[in-house]
């Protein structure tokens, strides 16, 4: 589980730490920058450019990101600032999918629709992933319906079996493998518009 630390008082000279630039250079050494090169990378492709970010809400996504072994710069994982002064760390599928699959327990993944009438290809009611771990008897399942994931935004109304089977498989590894502080591009535009909540262990929930 990430450990996602706690913002500061927001510094306006965005100088870093020792502690956090002790992180940046890391990773920085990681993707073969300066720490430098790699701020000001990260500064400019990981944040909404219409929104000051402070370096505590930098560290903030660097150790979330180290933490969880995520690679910003091909955009596995990027950041809004909320409204509380923090961070929602967002995890692009393509993030999802690396972390699941190169854990050590992964052994492999399927999914499941239920369609309207039985009629394939028609009206999508609901859709299972199966997760299954090398370490577990059982495997996870998690099932997520269309009625309650559906919004009304252009990537749902052009892509709605294609959102709903990311939704299923991120929340399903989230059961599978213990991922918590990190969250989809989807729930946070939720959160900021007030639709979930962050509880204190990370979880979302609905307001």
């Amino acid at each position: 589980m990430a450990n996602i630390p706690t913002p500061q008082t927001p510094s306006t000279a965005l100088q870093p730490a020792p502690q956090q630039s002790k992180l940046l250079e890391i990773m920085a050494a990681e993707y073969k920058l300066d720490g430098s090169a790699f701020k000001n990378v990260l500064l400019k492709t990981v944040f909404p450019q219409d929104k000051p970010v402070t370096m505590e809400q930098l560290a903030s996504f660097c150790a979330v990101a180290h933490e969880y072994g995520l690679n910003p710069l091909i955009r596995e994982i990027f950041a809004f600032p909320s409204k509380t002064g923090g961070i929602i760390p967002i995890v692009s599928i393509d993030g999802w999918i690396t972390m699941v699959q190169r854990h050590p327990q992964y052994n492999g993944h399927s999914f499941v629709h239920e369609w309207k009438d039985g009629k394939v290809g028609g009206t999508l009611i609901s859709m299972t992933c199966i997760m299954r771990r090398k370490d577990r008897e059982f495997p996870i399942e998690n099932t997520e319906f269309m009625e309650e994931c559906k919004r009304d935004t252009d990537p749902w109304k052009k892509w709605p079996s294609r959102m709903l089977r990311h939704k299923c498989f991120i929340q399903c590894a989230r059961y599978a493998f213990g991922l918590s502080g990190i969250f989809d591009e989807d729930e946070a535009e939720r959160i900021l518009e007030g639709e979930l909540r962050v509880g204190a262990d990370g979880t979302v929930r609905a307001e």
